[in-house]
């Protein structure tokens, strides 16, 4: 049975509800299924939870790259996961099409994150995280950092979507996770 919870998150201060199984620290990440688009290319493949296996990866989970908090923590975490060189996979999540982030990070010249487009029907990651907004079909803004075990270290789901998140402690929480 699907996980429905309300009240956790606000948009523009008006409850949303959350759809999917929350993710907690010490539990095992779930799997998933999103579509990543090779730079440069028309190719199309499913990434899901094996895709960075044995390294510590970072989950950054906007609603849009196209809007102006999400592209902020977009560039902000492309620039920072660098200092962690082969240790970290970043992420970027949203449901934004494949191509429209791909077009994104071209015109912002990111390179670090791997995008991972939710944007099929089923919402595979939104749902296995529970950070689906079941009233836009949307994903919240949420960061999570799993260890290279697999185990969730870190997660933070902001109580507004438009506020952005904390990434003091995302990255500290990635310092720890790859000590």
């Amino acid at each position: 049975m699907e996980q429905r919870r309300t009240g956790l998150v606000t948009d523009g201060g008006s409850p949303v509800t959350l759809v999917g199984t929350p993710v907690a620290v010490g539990q095992r990440s779930p799997d998933f299924g999103c579509t990543w688009q090779e730079p440069g290319t028309w190719n199309m493949r499913l990434l899901g939870l094996e895709h960075g296996a044995g390294r510590v990866r970072l989950y950054s989970v906007v609603p849009s790259v196209d809007t102006p908090v999400c592209a902020l923590q977009t560039v902000r975490f492309d620039a920072e996961v660098e200092a962690f060189g082969e240790a970290v996979m970043a992420y970027t999540v949203s449901v934004d099409t494949p191509y429209a982030m791909g077009r994104f990070c071209h015109r912002k010249e990111l390179s670090r994150l791997v995008n991972l487009s939710d944007y099929r029907p089923e919402r595979s990651f939104g749902r296995a995280y529970g950070l689906l907004v079941e009233e836009s079909g949307e994903l919240c803004r949420a960061i999570v950092v799993v260890d290279r075990a697999g185990i969730v270290a870190h997660v933070e789901v902001t109580p507004e979507i438009a506020d952005e998140p904390d990434y003091e402690a995302a990255l500290a929480a990635l310092r720890a996770a790859v000590r």
